[in-house]
């Protein structure tokens, strides 16, 4: 399969683009020589080649979950610049509703 002229022009229509002619002759070319690189890994024996999702065989290394106590609400609430009971409390956000 080769790319014509006409089909850059057909592409560039599409994503409305406006090349000179010089331009044109040169994006066939380039596009043709794309398509001969594809052409060739194409023609490569990929039958023995197991499918791969990582080139390099990684592994994830997780640590397990452990309960660690937190902030207790007293403490996270004493240096709260307002607050209100056991809630912080914050300028209204929202339009009045």
């Amino acid at each position: 399969m080769s790319v014509t002229i006409h089909d850059v022009e057909k592409v560039a229509a599409l994503a409305r683009l406006r090349f000179s002619e010089e331009e044109k002759q040169t994006l066939t070319a380039q596009l043709n020589t794309i398509l001969d690189y594809v052409e060739q890994l194409n023609r490569l024996d990929t039958g023995t080649v197991e499918p791969l999702a990582q080139v390099v065989n990684l592994q994830n290394v997780f640590r397990d979950d452990t309960l660690v106590p937190g902030v207790t609400r007293n403490e996270a609430l004493k240096n709260a610049p307002a607050k209100t009971d056991a809630f912080f409390k914050v300028p209204k956000v929202l339009g009045n509703r």
